[in-house]
């Protein structure tokens, strides 16, 4: 199993992020509950982009994550739509 470790700007985000988008809050719990068990599972749409790794919440919305294998880490970095995920 995997650990997930939030970080204060993280959940300051997630808190603006479920404000705007209250109706994904299950689906965003859904995603972090298996994010834990298996972060590789198909659904997830797991993937490296830049320094970071992306998973989906839904087709539209993803998060952002340091997924740090060795240690089995996960610490998310930012949530939102896919153009603000991988602006950078």
């Amino acid at each position: 199993m995997y650990k997930l470790i939030f970080t204060e700007s993280y959940e300051k985000r997630v808190r603006a992020f479920l404000k705007k988008h209250g109706n994904l809050k299950n689906q965003y719990e859904k995603t972090l509950q298996l994010l834990e068990l298996n972060p590789y599972h198909p659904s997830l749409r797991l993937h490296k982009f830049s320094e970071l790794f992306s998973v989906s919440i839904n087709m539209q919305y993803r998060i952002a994550i340091d997924f740090q294998i060795n240690e089995k880490e996960i610490i998310p970095i930012d949530v939102g739509s896919h153009k603000t995920i991988y602006k950078n």
